[in-house]
């Protein structure tokens, strides 16, 4: 069985715990306030393909803090990055997020940057109190290098199903890259070690 993680990072009142809860029971839950990070695991089959998914909800960041990068950009195999449309200060903050997960990735992860993220603008209901539009997160998305959409964990399911889905796809699809280049070099080292060996061995007879 595959093994997906996937971590979603945000500012306080995005509602990226609300757009969780809704992808695993299709329920909608409340906004509220959490203080702990919260690891959900949910079994799943995709394409045919039995998986487990673990999903980390670490407890919301501020533009200041830093401690993001402590556990989940390093442990996830993919983000969704979510930030308020209603909400200009979570649109920055998200801006700073996608920065500092790249830099992580390629610091940490041994140049690993091309990770699968997705930029989530929630609460698209609120349309009428709207501070980002839709272009910016688009163009966002584009400079990122990441998948963008924008849902309303308040009001639908599908949505935000498919963009998870997708995600997850494109980490199934990611990971096998990264296995295969791992074999790959492994091949050629193993193959350069039997040359190195034998080669001496020929020329000492």
């Amino acid at each position: 069985m595959n093994d997906v993680k996937l971590a979603l990072l945000g500012s306080p009142g995005a509602g990226k715990s609300a757009v969780l809860v809704r992808f695993l029971t299709r329920r909608f839950i409340g906004e509220y306030a959490s203080n702990a990070n919260s690891l959900y695991n949910k079994r799943l089959s995709i394409d045919g393909r039995q998986l487990n998914l673990e999903v980390f909800d670490p407890c919301s960041q501020s533009s200041e803090a830093r401690c993001i990068l402590e556990e989940p950009v390093d442990w996830a195999d993919g983000f969704v990055v979510v930030y308020n449309i209603s909400d200009r200060t979570s649109f920055i903050n998200a801006q700073i997020i996608l920065r500092q997960i790249r830099e992580a990735r390629t610091d940490n992860c041994k140049g690993d940057s091309g990770v699968p993220v997705c930029l989530l603008g929630n609460k698209q209901d609120l349309c009428h109190a709207r501070q980002v539009g839709e272009d910016e997160g688009r163009r966002l998305a584009r400079e990122s290098r990441c998948h963008f959409q924008e849902v309303s964990a308040a009001e639908g399911y599908q949505d935000i199903a498919g963009l998870f889905t997708q995600l997850i796809r494109h980490v199934m699809e990611h990971l096998k890259q990264r296995a295969d280049r791992r074999r790959y070099s492994g091949s050629k080292s193993v193959a350069k070690l039997i040359n190195n060996v034998f080669g001496k061995r020929r020329k000492s007879v």
